[in-house]
C-alpha cells in the first residue's frame, strides 16, 4: 500500500502527478518540493508578460498555491532536493528557512524539468545579458526594461522563445536583432517555411541574421558590444540568450539512474525509471515518439502534463502507458502562426520511410466571403504506403492554424493514410472554411502530385 508520495518539481509534470494521485486516492499523503516560490506557473507565458500584454505576472499561475493546497497537496516552496537514497527511500532537501533535512517516501516522482543551455560566449555574465526560462529570469528582465528603458536588443537564438521575445520586445518599442546559428529561423520547421517567417519578421522591423555564431559580448560604456562569426558586429542595450534547454538530471544520478540521450532520464512508457519505486516525467526525461517507435528528447509542456498524469496514476499501482509524442507545436509571431506535427522529410528518411513532401497554398475560408487569407501547407507522407507522416502550416494566426495542425496530429495518432483525411466529416460555413477544408485540399494535392 502506498501511503506517501514525494514529487520533486512543481511545474507541469510535477503538479499533474500530484493532482492525479490525490484524485485517485485522497487518503495518500502527497508532498511536492518546489525549488522556487512559483508552483504551477506558465513558463510559456513569459514573453506575453514581458511584452506587457499580460500585465500582472500572477495571472500566469495555472493554479494558485491556495488552490493546490486545497486539493490536499503539501507544498514545500524554496526547497531543493540535493540527494536521493532509494535504499532508504529518502530524499535530502535544503530550504532557505528550514536548512537541511531528510524527507522519506513510499514512491517518488522526479519532475525536475529543464534549464537553459548556456553557450560558450565570452562575457555572457555581463550586466544586461539574460537567459530566460524561469519566473525569476523574467523578473530580472522586466526590472531591467523598466529601469534602463533599452532602445536596442539582441536575441541569440531564433527558436520558439527567441522569436516570441522578438515579438514581445518590438511590442514594447525596442529595436530587435535576432541572431541564429542555423541557416534559417525556427529550425524545427523546413527552410522554406523558415524563410517565409524571416520575411514576416523583417516586415515588422526585426533585423534577422542567420548563419552567425555569437562568440563575445563586451561592456562598452552603457552599451553591450556583441561580435560574431562571420562578420557580425553590433552595439545594443540588452541581450537575451535563448538557444534551447537541457534536462536537469544531476539529482537523478544520485539515485543511481544512468542517463540517456542528451543527459535525460530513461523511462518506460509507464514513466518508471530503472530504480524501483522511482518514476520521472516532463522535460527531464526521454520521451517515447509514436511514429519513430523509440525514445527521443523532445521537451514540451503538453507532453509534460500527460506524462505527469500517468506517473501520478502509476505510483499508486496503475498500469497506464504514455501514448507517445508527435512533436506537435505551434507559435504565434506577430500576425502569423507557424505549426508542425510529426516528421519532416529528412526525419522520415532517417526513420526508414520513403517520404514525399509537397507544398500547397489555399484560402482559409471561401474566397468570396470577406477576409479570406492564404494558408501554406507542407505535407509529408510515405510514397510507398500512403501513410501520413507529418505536416507544417504557416499563415495568419486567426485562420485556425493551431486547430488545423491538430487535425493532422489526430490523424497521425491513429496512423491514418493521407487519403483517409478526405473521408473525415468536418464542419463548414463560408466565413470559416470550405466544403473541403483546407486540410483536406492539402491532402488531396499530396495524393495527386508526382514529385519524381
Amino acid at each position: 500500500m502506498v501511503s506517501s508520495i514525494l514529487i520533486i518539481g512543481g511545474s507541469d509534470a510535477g503538479i499533474s502527478a500530484a493532482l492525479r494521485a490525490k484524485e485517485l486516492d485522497p487518503a495518500t499523503a502527497v508532498t511536492m518540493l518546489v525549488a522556487d516560490a512559483y508552483p504551477n506557473y506558465s513558463i510559456c507565458g513569459l514573453p506575453f508578460y514581458l511584452s506587457g500584454e499580460v500585465e500582472d505576472w500572477h495571472q500566469l499561475a495555472h493554479r494558485t498555491l491556495e488552490e493546490i493546497q486545497a486539493a490536499g497537496i503539501r507544498v514545500a516552496l524554496n526547497t531543493r532536493a540535493v540527494e536521493i537514497s532509494p535504499q532508504s527511500q529518502a530524499v535530502v532537501t535544503h530550504s532557505h528557512e528550514g536548512g537541511t533535512r531528510t524527507q522519506t517516501y513510499d514512491r517518488l516522482v522526479i519532475a525536475t524539468g529543464a534549464q537553459p543551455v548556456q553557450p560558450s560566449i565570452l562575457g555572457i555574465d555581463q550586466p544586461g545579458v539574460f537567459l530566460l526560462h524561469s519566473m525569476d529570469d523574467s523578473f530580472k528582465v522586466s526590472a531591467f526594461l523598466q529601469l534602463h528603458e533599452p532602445r536596442r536588443a539582441l536575441i541569440v537564438g531564433a527558436g520558439y522563445i527567441g522569436l516570441e521575445m522578438a515579438d514581445a520586445l518590438t511590442h514594447r518599442g525596442v529595436a530587435v536583432t535576432v541572431v541564429e546559428q542555423q541557416r534559417t529561423v525556427l529550425p524545427t520547421v523546413d527552410e522554406t517555411m523558415g524563410e517565409s517567417l524571416r520575411r514576416h519578421l523583417e516586415e515588422h522591423g526585426v533585423d534577422v541574421r542567420t548563419g552567425v555564431k555569437i562568440y563575445q559580448i563586451e561592456q562598452t560604456g552603457k552599451a553591450l558590444h556583441v561580435t560574431g562569426n562571420p562578420e557580425f558586429d553590433r552595439e545594443v542595450d540588452l541581450v537575451l540568450v535563448v538557444v534551447g534547454v537541457e534536462p536537469v538530471t544531476d539529482l537523478a544520478q544520485t539515485a543511481g539512474i544512468e542517463l540517456g540521450m542528451r543527459g535525460a532520464i530513461p523511462v518506460d512508457r509507464m514513466m518508471a525509471t530503472t530504480v524501483p519505486g522511482v518514476y520521472a516525467a516532463g522535460d527531464c526525461v526521454e520521451t517515447y515518439h509514436r511514429l519513430l517507435d523509440r525514445a527521443t528528447y523532445l521537451p514540451l509542456g503538453t507532453t509534460a502534463h500527460k506524462q505527469g498524469r500517468i506517473a501520478g496514476e502509476n505510483v499508486l499501482g496503475g498500469s497506464r502507458q504514455f501514448a507517445g509524442t508527435l512533436g506537435t507545436q505551434v507559435v504565434k509571431i506577430f500576425d502569423w502562426a507557424i505549426a508542425r506535427t510529426g516528421l519532416r522529410d529528412q526525419e522520415a528518411k532517417a526513420a526508414g520511410y520513403v517520404p514525399k513532401t509537397v507544398d500547397f497554398v489555399t484560402w482559409d475560408h471561401k474566397a468570396y466571403y470577406p477576409g479570406a487569407q492564404e494558408l501554406r501547407f507542407r505535407i509529408t507522407g510515405d510514397s510507398q504506403t500512403g501513410q501520413l507522416l507529418g505536416a507544417q502550416i504557416i499563415g495568419p494566426w486567426q485562420a485556425s492554424v493551431a486547430k488545423r495542425v491538430d487535425l493532422f496530429a489526430m490523424a497521425l495518432y491513429h496512423q491514418m493514410m493521407v487519403r483517409d483525411l478526405l473521408e473525415v466529416d468536418l464542419s463548414y460555413t463560408p466565413p470559416l472554411g470550405s466544403p473541403w477544408d483546407a486540410v483536406q485540399m492539402a491532402a488531396d494535392y499530396w495524393l495527386r502530385t508526382d514529385t519524381h
